[in-house]
């Protein structure tokens, strides 16, 4: 094609997807666990860029408090050239400058999906990706307080070797809202004791621990049981450099640190003062996919890996075209549900459950133009909460 495709409209659609059996703890802050007979909910964002052309930019966003930040400045986008990418990433983050920029990922990465169906090509191609197959671990669901579920150490070492027989080369734990120590350090060392050595360990603790003393006696355990990374696990959010600095001090398993920081220059900041070893990225939080490769670049000059948050095919993508990542975020994962984080959207055969990867371990990345994946707009309009179109300019 030798026109370049101009924005039209944008379609923005909340639809709340019920999922059962999938409870939730307010009282702690925590997210989905297993609950019999109760029933979770997921709010999706559906973005939907039109242009004159006809070519349209799709995709859906777990991704939360993004429906009001992309109202802020997708008004702006209409009548502007659809390939523009960089100028609407430096627009939107100086419209949102007293937000945390969480609008822009979605609008991003349907961009990204306009220009691949435009070029007729899928997004990790236009990226210069070469990886077609990604290693995954298990990701799970956070622990339960029903019996038959994720409610025990020896359940969680149940099921790391589960995950280890299907072929995951790595395991990571979300334990309790309401954290015991003694409980978050038992879950550990049954893990490690029961799968350590033949997979990669990591913790995510979610920002629970109350106090230095205990992130430090966690954190001591995983060094005891050769954990991968250690993630996330003090009550500042994820976000003070002082305090991870002093903790990456103490300790030997490294820290992985960023996913409540948002874009390049805060996860820069965060390198800059030795406050994590591995970065963590996320195309719906910082940017799309525009924002994220900004990460990785910055992060490959500091000589440092990044990891992707999640699952989804935006995520796919970018870790196709990334040198310095080592691991697909599997979940959320567990034995008795299915993934929160991947709800059904899909008209294809994507998915991101449990038995969704192959003998060895691995996704593959998907090969259609743009994202790949065809959602299915009919299918969850039983869902629909609201819905916006933008089609005038500002």
């Amino acid at each position: 094609m030798n026109d370049t495709p101009t924005i039209t409209a944008v379609q923005l659609s909340r639809y709340r997807i019920p999922f059962p059996n999938v409870g939730r703890d307010h009282g702690f802050a925590m997210g989905h666990f297993y609950e019999p007979d109760s029933t979770g909910h997921r709010m999706v964002l559906g973005v939907r860029i039109h242009t004159d052309l006809g070519i349209t930019g799709e995709y859906m966003s777990i991704a939360p408090a993004t429906f009001e930040q992309a109202l802020m400045f997708v008004e702006y986008l209409i009548g502007k050239p659809a390939l523009q990418r960089e100028r609407f990433y430096g627009q939107a983050k100086s419209l949102l400058r007293k937000n945390d920029r969480m609008g822009m990922g979605p609008i991003d990465i349907t961009l990204w999906d306009l220009a691949g169906k435009f070029h007729g090509a899928p997004i990790y191609q236009l990226l210069g990706g070469y990886r077609e197959r990604l290693p995954c671990y298990a990701s799970t669901y956070h622990a339960d307080r029903q019996p038959d579920g994720l409610s025990s150490p020896e359940a969680f070492a149940d099921f790391a070797e589960q995950c280890l027989e299907l072929g995951y080369k790595g395991f990571k734990i979300h334990p309790w809202g309401d954290p015991d120590i003694d409980r978050e350090i038992a879950t550990v060392k049954a893990v490690g004791r029961r799968v350590g050595g033949r997979m990669a360990l990591m913790l995510d603790p979610c920002c629970v621990y109350d106090t230095f003393a205990d992130t430090l006696a966690v954190g001591r355990a995983c060094d005891e049981e050769g954990f991968y990374w250690y993630e996330d696990p003090m009550r500042d959010g994820g976000v003070s450099l002082h305090a991870h600095r002093k903790l990456r001090s103490m300790i030997k398993t490294p820290l992985l640190q960023g996913e409540h920081v948002h874009l390049v220059e805060a996860h820069a900041d965060m390198a800059a003062a030795d406050a994590t070893d591995f970065w963590r990225a996320d195309p719906e939080y910082d940017g799309g996919i525009t924002g994220v490769m900004k990460i990785a670049h910055s992060a490959e000059g500091y000589g440092m890996d990044v990891e992707l948050h999640i699952a989804g095919p935006a995520q796919r993508h970018c870790m196709a075209a990334m040198r310095n990542s080592n691991f697909y975020e599997m979940g959320l994962v567990h034995p008795k549900l299915t993934n929160i984080a991947c709800p059904p959207v899909y008209a294809c055969d994507y998915e991101d459950e449990l038995e969704t990867i192959d003998a060895d371990g691995c996704v593959p990345v998907p090969q259609g133009p743009g994202l790949g994946v065809t959602y299915d707009w009919a299918g969850v309009q039983q869902w629909l909460v609201h819905e916006e179109l933008i089609d005038t300019a500002a």
